[in-house]
């Protein structure tokens, strides 16, 4: 048992990614009628919000191994999403644009976030959630710093 006030890598990690897996299979209930996989809906925002976003860059700003975006891209592209195309100034990079269809299905994509995070939140008041978010996003900006090189990773390990 750890001692009150200390938290263990291994729960804090755990729960994070458990609620994640939920979510994915939340998002495959959801949106499996629109024929989208749990995992698609970040592509269908980023690329709609970026039109002609490289995917090179999608790869860098999702934190996503290539070959996983290459694979994801491909059945979008395979089922009518998104186009690739190769980028003008250099043939090697693809450029990813949405099609009409990624934009229709876009607000279903951001009412089925929406409803995820309200009921994960009910119950929660104002300052509950506002200090969530603001830990959430420290997180999520050391993790960035220590993938990108900027921090080393090499943090103190609490003991239980």
């Amino acid at each position: 048992m750890a001692k009150e006030g200390m938290i263990t890598p291994q729960p804090l990690m755990g729960r994070i990614n458990r609620i994640s897996r939920c979510f994915t299979l939340y998002r495959n209930n959801q949106l499996e009628q629109e024929g989208l996989n749990g995992y698609q809906h970040l592509y269908i925002l980023w690329v709609c919000r970026r039109p002609g976003i490289s995917q090179e860059q999608l790869v860098k700003e999702i934190y996503v191994h290539k070959s996983s975006v290459a694979r994801q891209l491909a059945l979008l592209e395979q089922n009518g999403f998104i186009t690739r195309s190769a980028c003008p100034s250099d043939r090697r990079q693809l450029l990813v644009y949405p099609t009409e269809k990624a934009l229709r299905v876009l607000p279903l994509v951001r009412e089925v976030i929406g409803r995820w995070n309200a009921c994960l939140l009910e119950g929660f008041s104002l300052d509950e959630k506002a200090c969530l978010l603001a830990m959430l996003e420290r997180l999520e900006e050391k993790a960035e710093g220590i993938v990108n090189g900027e921090a080393d990773g090499e943090g103190e390990v609490e003991q239980p």
